[in-house]
């Protein structure tokens, strides 16, 4: 315990903090019933994300020349050092840490020469894409399966993550759901109405990169365009396809309808969710099985009453009800995505129903204090089991 007489709980992200990693500072930031300290193999974006106490681990000299040989030559997931697991074991002793929750499934497996000799209670989120192990191959899936054995809760971000990680062997007692949390006082219901004068807006904010699939937000709106020329298309995000992405939307015959921005700040996207009509997101299985768990990005469109139209794919059903919330297409379908657009273009009542009925589902299912009071909950019962 610390000198107020909490627990600490130990919050480890390798990178504190991403931009695209809001949700977790978010979640650090809301805990009450502990004393959160972060550990971190480096720090990124003070000023955006402050926090304090923050704790920077020291790597290995020899850190690139193992990366080369676990993960190049031998195929497996790159492991922390002896030193280095030392290091990090020091550091929760000096902090007085009571547990420790690691952030991502692949992090998990990269501090295995730790958590197989820890001493305290470990839990381990699971995001998405930390979830997609190959079975085939047995050098990525034996070092998952070790720390689903050697941690004391996995903590999954959605059922379908849950279901996937069961399937690679973890035990379903250890399972525990954890949703993101949405601070909905950032993001109040406003009601939407069809616009007049046919001038659609459609926003995605997103990574540029494959399993978001903005591709297909490009096909479909093409489509769309044909029957409502005064729409526009706002992609916000930055990414390797960014080039690629605004050659197609040239390609399409669409350029000057469709607006890349880059990446946007809170503010600018609070503005963006605010003046649009649909949001999108229709995301993809990547080549290397990367998938989504619940995109937050739909979460904080739909608690501001923003209906969405995305895919059926990973942790999105869950959050987004076909044909109350919004509209499911199947992945990769562009003429279905746009099917969606034009049903909803063509039923206003529908429409508003989804509104109203989108920002209800977030504030039931996915608010922020009642999500990390559940995650407290579940630091106790980690306490209790180890």
């Amino acid at each position: 315990m610390n000198s107020t007489g909490q627990p600490v709980a130990a919050q480890y992200c390798a990178t504190f903090l991403k931009p695209e990693m809001l949700h977790i500072y978010r979640q650090i930031t809301a805990i009450r019933a502990y004393q959160p300290v972060v550990f971190t193999q480096r720090r990124e974006n003070a000023p955006r994300f402050p926090f304090d106490p923050v704790v920077t681990l020291r790597r290995s000299w020899g850190r690139e020349l193992r990366r080369f040989w676990q993960k190049t030559l031998l195929g497996g997931p790159l492991l922390m050092s002896g030193r280095e697991a030392r290091d990090l074991a020091t550091g929760l002793r000096d902090a007085r840490a009571a547990l420790l929750h690691v952030y991502f499934g692949h992090i998990g497996v990269h501090l295995l020469p730790y958590i197989r000799r820890a001493r305290l209670p470990v839990v381990v989120s699971f995001h998405g894409a930390d979830a997609g192990v190959d079975p085939s191959k047995p050098r990525q899936v034996r070092p998952m399966r070790l720390l689903f054995e050697h941690a004391t809760l996995i903590l999954p971000r959605s059922q379908a993550i849950a279901d996937s990680l069961v399937a690679l062997g973890c035990p379903v007692e250890k399972i525990r759901l954890h949703r993101t949390g949405i601070p909905l006082d950032r993001f109040p219901f406003s009601q939407r109405y069809l616009p007049g004068d046919g001038q659609w807006r459609f926003f995605q904010a997103c990574r540029l990169i494959p399993k978001k699939g903005v591709d297909t937000t490009l096909r479909a709106f093409a489509i769309f365009a044909r029957q409502f020329p005064g729409s526009k298309l706002t992609i916000a995000g930055e990414g390797p396809l960014a080039e690629s992405l605004q050659a197609l939307a040239a390609e399409l015959g669409i350029a000057p309808r469709v607006s890349f921005p880059g990446f946007v700040s809170q503010a600018k996207l609070h503005d963006l969710l605010y003046q649009s009509h649909l949001f999108l997101h229709p995301s993809v299985t990547g080549p290397d099985r990367d998938h989504e768990g619940v995109p937050n990005a739909i979460l904080e469109a739909m608690a501001t009453g923003l209906p969405v139209a995305a895919t059926l794919h990973g942790g999105i059903p869950e959050a987004v009800h076909n044909g109350k919330t919004g509209l499911l297409a199947p992945e990769n379908s562009p003429d279905q995505l746009a099917w969606s657009m034009l049903t909803l273009a063509a039923n206003p009542t529908q429409y508003e129903s989804m509104s109203a009925a989108a920002s209800r589902s977030v504030s039931a299912d996915w608010e922020i204090n009642a999500q990390t009071r559940l995650l407290e909950s579940l630091y106790d019962q980690a306490l209790r089991l180890a």
